[in-house]
């Protein structure tokens, strides 16, 4: 019997408060370190030294993020009148305070959370290292402090080394084992004192005293491996299948026109930096003294015959998709462990059809724009997303804008890449590993090592194209079974002109079928950073899959039948008159349009290497002509 479908009031009363879900526990634990016995008195509330602070939740991606989410720390510390009683009867012990490093904890505690630790807790890794000596109570609260102080000091300024030294005044005498503790992990393990700049260069040995270290993948994991390596004095060498480097990461020179040239550069894989104050990749920036261009928050939808959509109704259907999320959110509360096998789109669609007779077609259009929108921030079908972990990641937000990086992101690529030993068109199929040593085969070469370290897609290890001798663990196997991808396509277009608003870096594009809503939904405007007058539509959740098979000559053509139909037809009609008034004089050539249709799963690059179609489109435009590439 199918349970009855919940009504309106039967959730109006829900809180509109997100409330993180926690994880399940993990299957395997790391080995135990000394853990205190439970104490006497009731464990805790460490506001005083972890206030709580808003966190961004990650819902929007091509639009800015508005709502935030009140992220509060658990207690697990001693009222006053405990702890006035345990020091009667103890005398006072400093360690058992909590120590005061500067008035900024709360911003120091988000800048940890930006580098991905949890805020009143240790990670699996911290623990494994055995950062303190006992898990939980104030010894772990005072390491917290320090850590988050240490990452807070040099993201102040990320192109000085900092030293331990740095904090022997501001951190009390009986913590400067913390505070070596603390230091030295975050050192080995690349949360500071990383990256690409002169004071972190000259720390690089200039001979290698440690292990000989074969990574495969030039992509950026691969390439920020190798340099952690290298400083830390191993010797290492990267195999790349590809003839560059990047992975995923390709910038791509656009041109077009026969006699007035335009030329562009374009990002054919990832493209935006999502927060920038955590990303490595806006630490590099800054250490190159790149600037960053902010992704503008103005982004207009369109509907499907190209009218603007109504300002008031598009506040309207995004206030009410949010709180549908919220709703979701409090209904996996009340679901516990049973929500872990129902998805993210399933929820949703039962609170749409609860209030689908209040809405109109127009407002259906726009909750389906969200949806695609909210299908490629989680870089997946929301039917393939669980209702229960969709977004455990929110309080981990790097923080800070979304940014395009003017020139492209190849430009990090070439910083990370230099002085790297990369040997390019060694695709790897064969590893060899033991306990005396490991063997990476290529092709008929063999390399030998120390140690490997394999940094290809998730996709590569699914399709099995690398044999692993002996298999490896049956863990990581499941975990690669397990571990699913996305999928993105792009449809990059150079003009010879803007013919669209100059201050939009975004503008959305509805649909009325939902099994499309994903197509062309939104556009990203690269005029700015870009060098030349480009567009970028991009095609997420079902639409797609679909795309993959979709010859290149309809995909052009749909997305320039879009941009006919919108707001900007008058403004195409125009460009047209005056191109075809400038082209009667002899000064001028014909114009030529170059369109790159992008057809790639680069969020896993499921395939090792891409290849290159050539095709030319008739266009209908007058005087024209089109240029399609097609990247599968």
């Amino acid at each position: 019997m199918n349970p009855p479908s919940p009504t309106p009031d039967e959730f109006s009363s829900l809180p509109l408060e997100f409330v993180p879900y926690p994880p399940l526990p993990p299957q395997t634990t790391p080995t135990p370190i000394q853990t205190p016995p439970a104490p006497a008195f009731a464990l805790p509330n460490p506001n005083a030294a972890f206030p709580s602070f808003p966190i961004p939740k990650k819902r929007r991606r091509g639009r800015p993020q508005k709502t935030q989410t009140s992220f509060h720390f658990p207690q697990f510390f001693p009222p006053k009148a405990a702890q006035n009683q345990q020091q009667k009867k103890l005398g006072p012990d400093i360690s058992e305070e909590i120590i005061v490093i500067n008035k900024e904890s709360t911003n120091e505690a988000l800048t940890g959370l930006s580098a991905g630790f949890p805020a009143d807790s240790l990670t699996d890794e911290e623990i494994d290292a055995r950062v303190v000596t006992n898990i939980g109570g104030i010894e772990q609260v005072n390491y917290i402090l320090i850590r988050n102080h240490i990452i807070a000091k040099w993201r102040e300024n990320v192109n000085v080394w900092v030293t331990k030294e740095m904090f022997l005044n501001s951190v009390p005498i009986h913590c400067h084992g913390l505070l070596d503790s603390a230091y030295d992990y975050l050192v080995s393990h690349g949360y500071i004192n990383f990256g690409v700049s002169q004071s972190i260069k000259e720390r690089f040995p200039n001979e290698y005293t440690k292990s000989n270290v074969i990574v495969v993948g030039a992509g950026l994991a691969g390439l920020s491996a190798a340099r952690q390596l290298t400083r830390l004095g191993f010797k290492v060498t990267v195999l790349e299948g590809r003839k560059r480097a990047g992975g995923r990461v390709y910038t791509m020179r656009m041109e077009g026109g026969a006699g007035n040239r335009v030329s562009a550069s374009v990002d054919l894989g990832g493209s935006v930096l999502t927060g920038t104050l955590g990303n490595p990749l806006g630490i590099l920036a800054r250490q190159l003294g790149f600037l960053m261009h902010k992704v503008r928050d103005k982004c207009p939808l369109y509907s499907v015959g190209g009218r603007p959509v109504d300002l008031d109704m598009d506040m309207k259907v995004e206030t009410a998709f949010n709180r549908l999320l919220d709703k979701a959110s409090r209904l996996r509360q009340l679901m516990g462990d049973v929500s872990v096998d129902v998805s993210l789109g399933a929820a949703l669609e039962t609170f749409r059809q609860v209030y689908e007779d209040a809405v109109n077609k127009e407002e259906i259009n726009l909750f389906n724009w969200h949806c695609a929108n909210l299908e490629y921030a989680n870089a997946g079908l929301l039917s393939k997303l669980s209702l229960a972990f969709w977004d455990q990641d929110d309080p981990y937000d790097m923080g800070g804008d979304h940014c395009f990086l003017p020139g492209g992101n190849g430009r990090l690529v070439q910083a990370l890449a230099e002085n790297v030993p990369i040997l390019y068109e060694k695709t790897v199929h064969t590893i060899r590993y033991g306990s005396d040593g490991v063997q990476v085969i290529a092709g008929s070469q063999v390399f030998d090592g120390d140690m490997v370290l394999c940094t290809v897609p998730l996709g590569v290890l699914k399709s099995g194209s690398i044999k692993f001798i002996p298999e490896l663990p049956q863990r990581k196997l499941d975990g690669i079974k397990r571990l699913g991808y996305g999928l993105l396509n792009k449809v990059a277009m150079l003009f010879p002109c803007m013919f669209w608003e100059t201050d939009l870096d975004t503008f959305g594009h509805l649909t009325d079928d939902t099994s499309s809503r994903g197509e062309f939904f939104l556009f990203y405007s690269y005029a700015t950073v870009a060098g030349g007058p480009i567009l970028i539509a991009l095609v997420a959740g079902e639409a797609a899959h679909k795309f993959e098979s979709m010859p290149p000559t309809d995909a052009v053509t749909k997305v320039i039948q879009i941009l006919k139909g919108n707001q900007f037809n008058l403004l195409l009609k125009i460009l047209f008159m005056l191109l075809s008034h400038l082209l009667s004089h002899k000064f001028m050539q014909l114009l030529e349009y170059q369109i790159c249709v992008l057809v790639a799963n680069f969020w896993s690059s499921y395939h090792h290497a891409w290849s290159f179609k050539l095709a030319l489109l008739p266009c209908s435009f007058e005087f024209h002509t089109v240029l399609v590439l097609v990247l599968r």
